[in-house]
């Protein structure tokens, strides 16, 4: 099995507390779907974000990534259809999903 990261862009912040509550729990019985294969639960991103250039200037970064998840699976077919139920593509969101290589 391999390590698949979930990189998440888009999707929005619910607007009232009972809202992100059921959005959590959401997030929680999609995490529980996918019991051992949740290598890492990941973590939203800030909006906040910098691109360092290959002359080492910097500027804002422009792909929109909001958060990531880390999971195992025996190909990349498997590691998208797990994808499939994750939360934030009911509020609008996308996911990319990247096999990482184990080099280090």
């Amino acid at each position: 099995m391999a390590n698949y990261m979930l990189v998440y862009k888009g999707g929005g912040m619910a607007g009232t507390p009972a809202e992100q509550e059921k959005i959590m729990a959401q997030w929680g019985q999609w995490f529980g779907s996918l019991g051992q294969d949740l290598v890492d639960g990941g973590n939203p991103f800030s909006g906040q974000s910098t691109a360092i250039k290959p002359d080492g200037s910097t500027g804002a970064a422009s792909a929109g990534l909001t958060g990531y998840s880390i999971v195992k699976s025996d190909n990349l077919n498997s590691a998208t259809d797990k994808a499939k139920g994750c939360p934030i593509l009911k509020s609008g969101g996308s996911i990319e999903v990247y096999e990482t290589l184990q080099v280090m």
